[in-house]
């Protein structure tokens, strides 16, 4: 497998994102929009469009959720080990947890559309429907001391998991989905990785930081190096067929989400000690991305 140009467009994407912003006079007002737009139409429409295209078997979701649950629940043991592992202020380590196990959702459909297996996007959709709950509360709980009800509150209304939900009733009840809706959540779908992508770029930032850089580091390792082997070892243990099991190595080894600095925000977090553990993240992926594509290929 070539993995370097598998992943090139999508740097590419996040270099032309950053440059927009910093360089080309679009200003954060755009992709404060833009984000908008991804995050309650496009991504939901991709994700229902992703699950729904292609039938699935019952038997082969559960081994799927049980692998999200497994990847999830390690990354998370991996950012309260680092209470343990470098023994970080308190506050600063509940912002930066979610950077352990969160993932970029825009990353995770645009690769697995390139790994060149049929049924690899869909595969990923399903997985990153799993695990956006997972993400979500494993977040806010290392937030919850303030503000802990309302974010609740808004996860049972997350876009993702509504249309994860809705789309995996269709697809085990065998509902038809009318051609014109499935015409135009495609063309909304397809819109949403490059806009997202876009979006990401725009949010890089290396500002800031300096007084927390074990914590940073530790966080950073624990997403790229420590938890794919995680990943393989549940794949492994659970029997998964080479596609299954390279598209949940790809999830476990992306960075974090390039929206976890807006959560740590409304919450009282330390949002811009997030982003740039966020950009740190995301520049390194495209180093650590390619060994462990290579390394399973």
């Amino acid at each position: 497998m070539s993995v370097i140009p598998l992943i090139l467009p999508d740097f590419l994407l996040i270099a032309l994102g950053w440059a927009m912003l910093h360089h080309l006079h679009f200003d954060r007002s755009f992709f404060a929009g833009a984000e908008k737009l991804v995050y309650f139409i496009l991504f939901p429409c991709l994700l229902f469009h992703s699950i729904t295209r292609t039938p699935l078997d019952l038997g082969n979701t559960s081994v799927l959720l049980a692998a999200t649950v497994g990847v999830m629940l390690g990354g998370i043991a991996l950012a309260w080990l680092g209470r343990l592992a470098v023994r970080p202020d308190a506050a600063a380590h509940a912002s930066v947890a979610q950077c352990a196990f969160r993932f970029n959702t825009y990353l995770a459909l645009s690769l697995a559309g390139g790994l060149g297996w049929p049924g690899a996007q869909t595969t990923m959709a399903v997985i990153v429907g799993f695990a956006v709950p997972i993400s979500n509360i494993g977040a806010v709980h290392a937030l919850a001391s303030r503000h802990g009800g309302r974010a609740l509150h808004e996860i049972a209304r997350n876009p993702f998991i509504l249309a994860t939900l809705a789309a995996l009733a269709c697809n085990f009840l065998r509902v038809p989905i009318p051609h014109v809706l499935e015409i135009a959540s495609g063309r909304l779908g397809a819109c949403a990785i490059a806009i997202g992508l876009l979006c990401v770029g725009a949010t890089l930032s290396l500002q800031g930081g300096r007084a927390h850089a074990p914590l940073m580091a530790w966080m950073v390792a624990a997403k790229l190096v420590m938890l794919p082997p995680v990943a393989l070892a549940l794949a492994w243990a659970l029997d998964m067929p080479a596609g299954e099991r390279l598209v949940l190595l790809l999830f476990s080894a992306l960075p974090t989400a390039s929206s976890a600095h807006v959560l740590a925000a409304r919450m009282g977090g330390d949002g811009r000690l997030v982003a740039v553990t966020m950009s740190i993240g995301t520049l390194l992926s495209a180093l650590t991305l390619p060994l462990w594509l290579n390394a399973a290929a």
